[in-house]
């Protein structure tokens, strides 16, 4: 790896980081206290936890080095699907096809799969 690569590498990597903890800082900024239960998984533990599969992902060749190089975006959200209650964590690149990745926990916090859909 040269070292304009390395280079790169930790400047795409230091924007996702400031990108994830700009998102982490509104959701904080306008959340009202008090609604989690105790031991509920928290969107905040979600982001957390997805980036780490998304870095496995990458480092394990499921995902090629294009995704590091050109994530634009980081979702957290939560759904109803059949009746249970799911979070989501969608990367979404720049450029290239498919342009999103989602990964999805329980409510408990128990990875339950990966695509391309959302579905």
């Amino acid at each position: 790896m040269t070292l304009k690569k390395i280079e790169n590498r930790k400047f795409y990597v230091g924007i996702f980081f400031l990108l994830a903890a700009i998102f982490i800082s509104v959701s904080v900024a306008f959340s009202h206290g008090g609604k989690h239960a105790p031991g509920e998984f928290t969107h905040l533990q979600a982001l957390k936890k997805a980036t780490e599969l998304y870095d496995q992902l990458i480092g394990k060749g499921k995902l090629d080095q294009t995704w590091e190089n050109t994530l634009s975006k980081v979702d957290v959200s939560k759904r109803a699907k059949d009746d249970k209650n799911e979070i989501v964590v969608s990367f979404q690149r720049a450029s290239g096809d498919p342009q999103t990745v989602y990964i999805f926990f329980d409510a408990s916090g128990t990875y339950s799969g990966s695509n391309f859909t959302g579905e």
